[in-house]
């Protein structure tokens, strides 16, 4: 590498290194209501499960020979579908381990 091409990398360094000093943290809406988590939790797993059916109407419509629906768009949403249930198994298993660990606390 050349000297010029190292300044040049540096500076582009210390502009980006500028701009995220001066960018500030939002702060928080004091009227946004409140989440609640089995709200979320609701959600996330009716996400998971519309991401199976989805991925499962395109395979079967692949598999009778559908003209508009190709291997590689069949290929990517199982695929989709399986990373979602796969982090949804480990998200409760970090909540099943969580409660064994609240549950075994002396009070």
């Amino acid at each position: 590498m050349s000297t010029t091409s190292i300044d040049q990398i540096l500076a582009q360094m210390r502009v980006m290194s500028a701009q995220a000093a001066s960018t500030t943290t939002p702060k928080p809406i004091e009227n946004a209501s409140e989440t609640n988590f089995g709200d979320l939790l609701t959600q996330s797993i009716n996400q998971v499960n519309e991401t199976q059916q989805s991925a499962g109407e395109l395979k079967q419509a692949f598999e009778l020979g559908s003209e508009d629906v190709n291997l590689a768009e069949v290929m990517v949403a199982i695929q989709k579908s399986s990373l979602s249930f796969e982090a949804m198994v480990q998200v409760r298993n970090k909540l099943v381990d969580a409660y064994k660990e609240v549950m075994n606390m002396p009070i």
